[in-house]
């Protein structure tokens, strides 16, 4: 090792002349001009690297040579000289530049021969200004720099500031050169190079995140050539496991540019299974899709967060036909009769078993754009059917009948309340204790209430956005439970106030009964449309409805000129007579005007007034506003509401039903969760190797596909070999009776014949 790599500095050759130095410096002072790759948010950014140079000029001056400017701008080669060469492309204007890095001891990478403010060098500059994908100079730079004893330095030199990390060999790669990169690999360049400046980051402005790496740049941008030669040559072979700044292998890279177009999604799927083969070749033991990035994400997590369905649907039913490929397969023919087809789905990450499932980040990830239509890939929609029929109906059934005796219960309580001052002393008899026993189901329940809506806001984030299709019945409930207790100590205080709080939560709690709508189909289509028009259409009329009646009210108090009584709300006369109410009363007119809005208005209070020829005019313009204008619009968009989202209204259903099956499998004591676990175990590998998966089977009627699979009969899935697969795992019994025994011995039966008998099919023909 050199002293001056052993010191950390660099020693250079410095030919320049004290005038082009000091005009160097000058420079640095001045504001920095625009670089070929540069934007406004270019900082300049110097190397820190101490530097000593050599001033070759400096015993001239002494010796009393002069040399001429153009004698010696003819001789010398500086950065600007050599950067116009190089981008030119002609090898003929760079004749001499070997003899004059000989002469001055100089070389290509040193910092003189670098640009201030982007680090780039002659090299990059070069690659940058390809004509027909080739530059005649990139040879001969570097040729001359192996001469010069610095070419590992010279390939790897990068950018510096908002580019930093970029390498020649990211540049060759952006220009889809194949014979450049096997040049520049040839050379040295090192393939691990990350290009992690500001550009290469995701961020607000203009950027390329791509994962930094070479070999994810090269996947990013399609060059499954440059891959391959990248993953295996003779010089230095890229890992796939090596992970950017963000940890994102190349996979990852691959989800983070997918965008659900077609065209997009089929490169991006094509280039996944490309470099999962190939590592999976390469190194058979070695588990690509399992490595995780600083987000605790694999790429098919990654890609279900990011609501990229194209490539979260295709990984979910991946398939491979080859047998040295069939164990990277999510998906597998288990048997095929005509156009019958039963599949196998690996439920790895998947499966709410697991903790932080594919399911569970879908059900409760609210800020994922498109996560009712992701709901519908199979297999997870039939997943989430089995555990419906398999649990959920039943305890949404129980919830149900639950629900309903406590909303009889609180509707007895508080249709018997006294007509004392509370809180009520208690009656010794059947009645007074029922009445009593009522009231503490009903402290009990609205606590429950309570902190479970805690628990479930603070699990799911709810968002105004993201209401209409998670539903608010969770945050009605939380309301529900805190008007009751509000009313309780409001009630135990002695305080008259309770009874309006009592009834508000008695109101809400018949309207909450429309939760478990979404437990039936049609019912629940119908509840989520009561949403939509609640959270868009009535909010938006009722908006502009108050701005008219606010204001016409005003504008009739204030024409009203009649002296104003006693009493704001009631006028008194003699002490004791009540009176109607008049027109200067704020709150009484706007009730009148609203009752003009539904048509039960009443025009006779306008005889003793003054101006009613201007009160006219405010009451037609009114009802035309309101009463013919407002209302049939609201009508109008309510049946463009309707007509829009039938179709959508069954998917936002089908996840709101799945929160409700991921909430209750949540609140299942582990025996049950395991008792209830969804899937079967299954042999996937070979008579040489085991691969036990647990597998969700999906029977499918497909006959477009029948004609291709005439052939195909497969009593195996996942093995070439013919092997026979591995029967269920019999569930423990948990007792010595006749009947467990007898239940045992079925269910073993069942078991033997179950890769050749077909269940019954619960899907319709496509």
């Amino acid at each position: 090792m050199a002293s001056s790599e052993l010191f950390n500095f660099h020693l250079e050759r410095d030919d320049r002349t004290e005038e082009e130095r000091s005009q160097c410096k000058g420079a640095q002072n001045l504001e920095e001009p625009r670089a070929p790759m540069d934007t406004d948010y270019q900082e300049e950014m110097e190397d820190n690297t101490p530097r000593i140079r050599f001033n070759l000029n400096f015993d001239k001056k002494i010796r009393g040579v002069t040399e001429s400017k153009e004698e010696r701008d003819s001789n010398r080669f500086d950065i600007k000289r050599l950067f116009e060469a190089v981008a030119s492309g002609d090898v003929t204007r760079m004749q001499g530049l070997r003899q004059y890095l000989l002469r001055s001891q100089k070389k290509l990478s040193d910092t003189l021969y670098r640009s201030r403010h982007t680090g780039k060098t002659a090299l990059m500059k070069a690659l940058l200004n390809l004509k027909d994908n080739q530059n005649d100079t990139i040879e001969l730079l570097l040729n001359i720099s192996q001469e010069m004893g610095d070419i590992k330095q010279f390939v790897n030199a990068a950018y510096t500031g908002y580019y930093e990390g970029q390498t020649a060999l990211h540049v060759a790669i952006e220009r889809r050169s194949i014979y450049y990169v096997k040049l520049l690999v040839s050379k040295g360049a090192e393939v691990h190079a990350k290009a992690c400046g500001t550009f290469f980051q995701p961020n607000d402005g203009p950027n390329f995140y791509f994962g930094e790496l070479p070999l994810s740049l090269a996947a990013c941008t399609n060059q499954p050539e440059v891959v391959d030669f990248l993953m295996e040559n003779q010089y230095q072979n890229a890992d796939a496991t090596q992970t950017d700044s963000q940890g994102n292998t190349v996979l990852h890279s691959l989800v983070v540019i997918a965008d659900n177009t077609k065209e997009n999604t089929d490169f991006i799927t094509k280039m996944y299974d490309h470099i999962l083969t190939t590592t999976a070749r390469l190194h058979p033991k070695l588990r690509l899709e399992d490595i995780k990035n600083k987000n605790g994400l694999t790429p098919l997590k990654m890609a279900t967060k990011a609501g990229k369905i194209g490539l979260f649907s295709h990984i979910l039913q991946r398939e491979f036909k080859e047998c040295h490929n069939k164990h990277l397969s999510r998906k597998f023919t288990e048997w095929v009769y005509g156009p019958v087809h039963c599949f196998l789905y690996d439920l790895a990450s998947l499966d709410s078993y697991e903790d932080s499932s594919v399911l569970e980040i879908l059900v409760y990830s609210s800020d994922i754009p498109n996560r009712h239509d992701m709901l519908q890939t199979e297999p997870l929609n039939r997943l989430l059917e089995e555990k419906w029929k398999k649990f959920a109906g039943v305890f949404f059934l129980f919830n149900f009948m639950v629900y309903f005796l406590y909303l009889l219960i609180f509707t007895f309580v508080a249709y018997n309340k006294k007509d004392r001052d509370p809180p009520f002393a208690i009656e010794h008899s059947i009645k007074g204790y029922l009445y009593v026993l009522g009231q503490l189901f009903l402290v009990l329940s609205s606590c429950y209430f309570f902190f479970r809506g805690i628990i479930d806001m603070k699990r799911k984030r709810p968002k105004l956005k993201t209401l209409l299709t998670d539903g608010y019945y969770e945050i009605l409930f939380f309301v529900q439970a805190v008007l009751f207790l509000v009313s309780a100590g409001l009630y135990l205080r002695g305080r008259q106030e309770y009874l309006g709080f009592l009834v508000l939560c008695l109101a809400l709690s018949w309207v909450n009964l429309l939760y478990f709508s979404r437990g039936y189909r049609y019912l629940g289509i119908y509840s989520v449309m009561i949403q939509k028009m609640i959270l868009s259409d009535i909010l938006h009329f009722l908006f502009i409805y108050v701005v008219f009646l606010i204001g016409f009210s005003a504008a009739v108090v204030t024409l009203l000129i009649e002296p104003p009584k006693k009493g704001r709300f009631f006028e008194v006369v003699n002490g004791s007579e009540c009176v109607k109410p008049t027109f200067r009363n704020i709150s009484y007119t706007m009730m009148e005007l609203f009752k003009f809005t539904i048509g039960m208005g009443d025009m006779e209070f306008t005889e003793k007034y003054q101006y009613k020829e201007v009160f006219y005019i405010l009451l037609i313009g009114y009802i035309i506003l309101t009463y013919i204008l407002l209302l049939n619009m609201l009508i109008a968009l309510m049946n463009h509401t309707v007509d829009k989202i039938t179709n959508e209204s069954a998917s936002i259903w089908k996840l709101q039903r799945a929160i409700t099956i991921m909430d209750m499998e949540k609140r299942l004591p582990c025996c049950l969760k395991r008792r209830f676990r969804c899937g079967v175990e299954r042999n996937l590998g070979t008579a040489v190797e085991e691969d036990l998966r647990y597998c969700f089977r999906v029977e499918e009627v497909n006959w477009n596909k029948w004609n291709s699979n005439l052939g195909i009969i497969n009593e195996d899935p996942g093995s070439c070999d013919s092997v026979r697969l591995a029967a269920l795992r019999s569930l423990p019994h948990r007792g010595r009776s006749w009947r467990s025994f007898m239940e045992g011995r079925r269910r073993h039966r069942q078991q033997t014949h179950e890769s050749t008998e077909m269940t019954h099919l619960t899907t319709t023909p496509v």
